[in-house]
């Protein structure tokens, strides 16, 4: 560790014991930070509408309260927008997160109140703190970091409030200071323009000093392609030598590890990832050897659970505080926020890896997976499967998604996957057969049903031709930011919309 970076390091020393304590004090952590949210906006027209200044336990909150989803939150959220002030939250939100929608909307619109900006701020810091705590060999203060952001414009529904991807909004908001250390400059990485971005991000740093990179996986790995080939250079460490973490979310990383490997072909490169979603900071990867991540209690955010298994099946089903899960279990998610968010559920399934302390993995989304036959396929499993089959075969797979396909005439039914190669395998046939087997060795469930091809039939691999994923995102005006291509679906309406604008090949 540099002089430099061993004095700043310090400032970092107190929350890094704090954080240590979480094992401990997670759960009244938990609780403190519902008592807080019910405290301050209890005189707000939702705090008047539950009459939250009656609510005296937790057992109270989850009486009062019911589940929201942004379909049951959007009227107040629309009259946020408009200029109204101590709707969700008090005061008046000028921000706003712009994230994928509903079956209703093409877009959602998530507050971000001041307190969420200093919760995604403290994420930040605490990011920094874990990674200096794992390599204290690092130099991280006396290189610059690369940002790869989102946009944000004058929202198209108030002209006084702002939406965008929350990275851009984050980045907007940012203490100018930030910017002696980060690149590129503001006005570039704020571009709209998702291509044009990419090559003016290229052009101003490839000369520059970098040794972080922020970033979701699939797009900074078009940036660093487009970086190689502005270059005419084969790794990354090439360009930037002192090269040594990538700072990774909003998408699994597994898929996407192999590839990274190959352009930054250093064994000091760190890599961890982050759970930090339009709604809220969630999570950070505070150990390098275990890829599952640590629970972040004290962000301004309450956490409820549901079981998976009762989210579909019951309509009344169990809501547990944190401190109730167990590991081993998928869970939907719900949160109640310091961003007006009360008792939402965000779309997201995550299982734990441990309690006391909380580390969990995200599994999934809570409509993206596939159900179809019993099988309940997530979509860590197939991200796991993929990665696998893709060492045992050396290809390299660059995006892929997948979807049920049934079989009336003969009572049963298959997988189709989608896939397309950075490097193809020598056989499809091999690459299926092994990504079966390995899907099998994950899941029971979806072992059971393969038994004897007594309810599934082998899955069936379609080979995309290169670009149909970018086209397709393209298409629908999805390019850059948190955007992400559907993995798992139990219909097959954006498959089938995928499979027309690739020439496939089946096995």
């Amino acid at each position: 560790m540099d002089m430099f970076t061993r004095l700043l390091s310090q400032v970092f020393v107190p929350r890094q014991k704090e954080i240590e304590q979480f094992a401990r004090k997670a759960d009244v952590l938990q609780y403190r930070q519902l008592d807080k949210l019910l405290k301050k906006a209890r005189h707000t027209a939702w705090g008047k509408e539950y009459r939250l200044k009656d609510l005296r336990s937790y057992a109270d909150f989850a009486k009062r309260l019911p589940l929201q989803s942004y379909d049951d939150i959007k009227p107040y959220v629309m009259r946020m927008i408009n200029g109204e002030s101590d709707v969700l939250w008090p005061g008046r939100v000028k921000w706003y997160a712009k994230s994928s929608g509903t079956t209703n909307d093409k877009s959602k619109y998530l507050p971000v109140t001041r307190e969420m900006r200093q919760a995604q701020y403290r994420g930040g810091f605490d990011c920094v703190a874990l990674y200096l705590k794992n390599n204290p060999k690092s130099r991280f203060f006396s290189h610059k970091g690369l940002i790869l952001g989102g946009s944000h414009s004058p929202s198209p529904l108030n002209k006084h409030s702002h939406c965008g991807d929350l990275s851009a909004v984050l980045i907007q908001n940012l203490n100018p200071l930030v910017d002696l250390v980060r690149v590129p400059k503001k006005k570039i990485i704020l571009m709209d323009e998702w291509e044009e971005k990419i090559r003016r991000i290229v052009e101003s740093t490839w000369n520059e000093d970098v040794n972080s990179l922020s970033g979701v996986p699939s797009w900074m790995l078009v940036l660093i392609k487009a970086m190689l080939e502005k270059t005419g250079k084969q790794y990354l460490t090439e360009v930037w030598p002192h090269l040594e973490v990538f700072f990774h979310g909003g998408i699994s990383f597994e898929p996407y590890r192999d590839q990274y490997k190959a352009l930054i072909p250093d064994d000091k490169m760190c890599y961890m990832e982050t759970y930090n979603a339009s709604e809220g900071f969630f999570g950070i990867q505070d150990d390098f050897s275990d890829p599952s991540m640590l629970l972040m209690p004290d962000y301004g955010i309450f956490y409820e659970f549901i079981p998976l298994s009762e989210l579909e099946t019951k309509s009344n089903p169990t809501i547990l505080p944190l401190e109730a899960v167990e590991a081993g279990k998928n869970y939907a998610m719900v949160i109640t926020t310091a961003g007006g968010l009360w008792r939402y559920l965000i779309g997201d399934t995550v299982r734990f890896t441990s309690v006391f302390p909380h580390k969990f993995v995200i599994s999934g989304r809570t409509k993206h997976f596939i159900n179809a036959f019993g099988e309940e396929l997530m979509v860590d499993n197939a991200d796991k499967a993929i990665s696998q089959t893709s060492r045992q075969t050396g290809a390299k797979v660059k995006e892929y998604t997948a979807a049920p396909l049934f079989l009336l005439d003969r009572a049963k039914g298959m997988h189709e996957w989608l896939i397309e190669f950075e490097k193809r395998p020598s056989s499809i046939a091999e690459f299926s057969a092994l990504l079966d087997k390995n899907l099998q060795a994950l899941n029971s469930d979806y072992e059971a049903k393969r038994y004897k091809d007594m309810s599934l039939l082998p899955l069936r691999i379609h080979v995309a031709r290169e670009g149909t994923f970018y086209a397709w995102l393209r298409r629908k005006g999805q390019l850059g930011g948190q955007h992400k291509i559907p993995r798992l679906s139990n219909d097959r309406r954006q498959f089938e919309e995928l499979l027309a604008m690739a020439t496939s090949e089946v096995s």
